[in-house]
């Protein structure tokens, strides 16, 4: 009868051991970025790990690597198909490559500001891009964070479109940078970031546009006069989970995963929303012109030069994307 008794406690733990297998496992994730340790996208992506591993019990253990330890931009967005990252924040145009739609948040002048971003990141239309972009490379986007916007500095102040014609700016060597430059009559010139202070000093060109915590870190600052706040591309980063780990998460922890970066992009958003508006203050005491500028003036060359259609957008997205409230 001991003995009995004995076989069947042994089987009861094996069966609990069976049982409770599956959810113990632990699932260890690699989540890639390009971004610095000390920046939000950084910070935000390590708590959104650590919140994800408690709202599962530690079910998954995510791992962030940041400043490209993992690879460049290209290599990591590579990656979520070739299996060797699980989850990344990249710019939305790596996934335009594959999905030239969603490229059209690079279209100049198409945000208003960060809430306008934001608010397009919960809309219908931003939705269906989601589910056709996963469609088609098997990727879930799950939240969206503010990156910054663009603004120009240049030596020259101007206050409106026609302020910038012949002005000679340096610009990233990519259509949707050049088309504000183009459309007013500058002289857009494409020189490598590395050399863009360098360039600024010597006078190569006298211009150049990056968002406000750019323009600190690489403290263009010192060799500009006047920031004109054009807001002229308003920038933004994608949080992704590859096919191999979405589609393999049921539906109460893809709705945890969606939550939880949600939530990440928004602590982030608000973090680099702060930095800017500080940013402008700082910039003013250090001597430097601020200049609010005409931004009809801008967004109307730019539709009358380089339409949406003309960069292989179409009118409809554009028109819906811009009625946001």
């Amino acid at each position: 009868m001991h003995a009995i008794r004995k076989l069947l406690v042994a089987a009861g733990i094996a069966a609990a051991v069976v049982a409770a297998g599956p959810a113990a496992a632990q699932t260890k994730l690699k989540w890639a970025h390009v971004y610095e340790t000390s920046e939000p996208y950084h910070t935000e992506s390590v708590w959104a790990a650590e919140e994800i591993k408690k709202r599962t019990n530690g079910k998954f253990d995510i791992q962030v690597f940041p400043a490209s330890s993992l690879g460049k931009e290209t290599d990591i967005n590579q990656g979520m198909a070739l299996g060797t990252v699980d989850m990344i924040i990249s710019g939305p145009s790596f996934a335009a490559r594959s999905y030239p739609r969603i490229g059209i948040a690079y279209y100049p002048f198409i945000f208003r500001d960060a809430d306008h971003l934001i608010a397009y990141s919960k809309s219908p239309v931003f939705a269906e891009m989601v589910d056709e972009f996963r469609k088609k490379t098997g990727i879930q986007i799950t939240a969206y964070t503010y990156y910054g916007a663009r603004h120009t500095t240049s030596n020259r102040p101007f206050n409106d479109c026609a302020g910038m014609k012949g002005l000679k700016i340096r610009v990233p060597d990519v259509p949707a940078y050049m088309a504000t430059p183009k459309a007013c009559g500058a002289n857009p010139t494409p020189i490598a970031f590395a050399e863009v202070y360098l360039a600024l000093q010597n006078g190569t060109v006298e211009a150049q546009e990056n968002p406000l915590t750019t323009i600190e870190a690489k403290k263009f600052f010192e060799v500009q006069k006047a920031i004109m706040l054009t807001g002229h591309i308003v920038d933004g980063l994608t949080t992704q989970v590859a096919p191999h780990v979405w589609n393999k998460l049921n539906d109460a922890e893809k709705k945890i995963f969606t939550d939880v970066t949600r939530e990440a992009a928004q602590r982030a958003t608000d973090k680099i929303k702060k930095r800017e508006a500080e940013l402008v203050d700082e910039f003013r005491k250090k001597g430097l012109q601020i200049v609010n500028v005409d931004r009809k003036s801008f967004v109307d060359a730019v539709l009358k030069s380089t339409t949406p259609e003309s960069m292989g957008f179409t009118r409809a997205d554009y028109d819906k994307i811009v009625a946001i409230k």
